[in-house]
């Protein structure tokens, strides 16, 4: 993992945890939030770092956003 800070790295490795690897399974920002014990403004802005890497993707839904890892 390149190229990535040490909380992009967290909330990778917290997305694989929680198994948000495809649009089926996608996992609020809460979500995650809640699994690294880290404050949300710094989640995410990872979260926003992430998707612009290619990392991520980001699914606009009617309540709240849901992200997942985008396999490469």
């Amino acid at each position: 993992m390149a190229d990535l800070t040490p909380i992009e790295e967290q909330v990778v490795k917290v997305l694989g945890e929680l198994n948000a690897t495809d649009s089926n399974a996608v996992r609020t920002a809460d979500d995650i939030t809640k699994k690294c014990g880290k404050p949300k403004g710094l989640v995410s802005n990872a979260l926003v770092s992430l998707t612009q890497k290619g990392l991520i993707k980001r699914v606009a839904r009617e309540k709240s956003a849901g992200y997942f890892l985008i396999k490469k």
